[in-house]
């Protein structure tokens, strides 16, 4: 074999053989993957800042999107960056580098699907229990909920990669490949079909209970006295809401879907293929789409980001503005 074509040319009976790409595949690939992390970052990190800064929203919904910010700014950081090296033909970082970064991927990416089901729960309760909303979902359960979240992720990350952690390099079937072995069962059902089901169910009572409520105040708007007009201007207000996380779950599961479907076929995981290339462009994608949503559907996050950009945040008092 013509040592040109290893990985490791001093490694000629264990060394990988290198698969060419296309340079124009590659150069497309790279600059790609490096638009989405920075855009990535940066419109999650206006996300954080927001919610972070202006005391008009730290409510207990928002305290749930500033959780999925912070796991797509992790995703932006590390996750997206490192899905480069695996363009490459050849995993130059080491057995150890190649399972830490499964690892942490195995922590912030599927955070993103568990902060969904919070979403999912918080629009439930907000829509179909609306008079106990305030006494159930609280700032404080809402905290507990979102660090119970970020625990079973890493738990569920160290269950699914023990054996890649405690031998790191075991699956690799030759120097300089980065290939891990998962529980197939365990990868979908823990990570798909439980919480993807619940958002599902949630979402399904949720669109019944608005979609009934929004006949009931179209027929009784005009007959309605002031108190209770009040009330209907509160109902628009979390149909409002539920529709913007309702595109946000819709969009997540259409890029989380063809993942977990090829994942149904196959427990080893490896970046080499085209298919596998763009299935996990397309999972990461999801991170950056949550703060452009918000954008489009959000006043305040419009308002926020102004205010960031100008640098009015550094004013006094800069954090009680009016940004609803």
């Amino acid at each position: 074999m013509d040592e040109a074509e290893l990985c490791f040319p001093q490694l000629l009976n264990t060394s990988c053989k290198k698969h060419t790409r296309p340079h124009s595949e590659s150069m497309l690939i790279y600059i790609l993957l490096s638009f989405i992390s920075l855009l990535t970052v940066v419109l999650n990190l206006l996300v954080i800042i927001s919610i972070s800064h202006f005391r008009q929203l730290h409510t207990p919904t928002n305290s749930i999107i500033l959780s999925l910010a912070v796991s797509d700014v992790l995703v932006g950081l590390f996750v997206i960056p490192f899905q480069t090296l695996f363009m490459e033909p050849c995993w130059f970082l080491g057995d150890l580098m190649c399972s830490l970064w499964f690892f942490l991927a195995f922590i912030t990416v599927p955070s993103s699907e568990v902060n969904m089901v919070l979403i999912s729960v918080d629009r439930y309760v907000a829509i179909c229990d609306p008079l106990h909303y305030s006494t159930r979902i609280t700032q404080k359960r809402v905290q507990i909920c979102v660090l119970l979240c970020w625990i079973y992720c890493v738990f569920y990350s160290f269950v699914l990669l023990y054996d890649n952690l405690n031998q790191p390099g075991r699956y690799n079937s030759c120097y300089g490949q980065c290939v891990i072995n998962i529980s197939g069962a365990v990868h979908i059902v823990l990570a798909f079909i439980i919480p993807v089901s619940t958002i599902i169910i949630l979402y399904v009572r949720v669109f019944v209970v608005a979609v009934s409520q929004a006949r009931a105040m179209r027929s009784h708007i005009t007959a309605v006295k002031l108190q209770r007009s009040v009330t209907v201007t509160v109902k628009k207000s979390e149909l409002k809401a539920a529709r913007t996380l309702g595109v946000v779950v819709a969009v997540f599961l259409m890029c989380y879907c063809p993942f977990y479907c090829v994942s149904l076929s196959r427990s080893d995981i490896t970046m080499a293929s085209s298919t596998n290339t763009f299935i996990n462009l397309l999972v990461l994608l999801n991170s950056c789409m949550n703060p452009v949503i918000y954008a489009f559907f959000y006043p305040w996050f419009r308002k926020s980001v102004k205010l960031i950009v100008t640098l009015q945040i550094l004013q006094p008092q800069s954090s009680q503005a009016n940004v609803l």
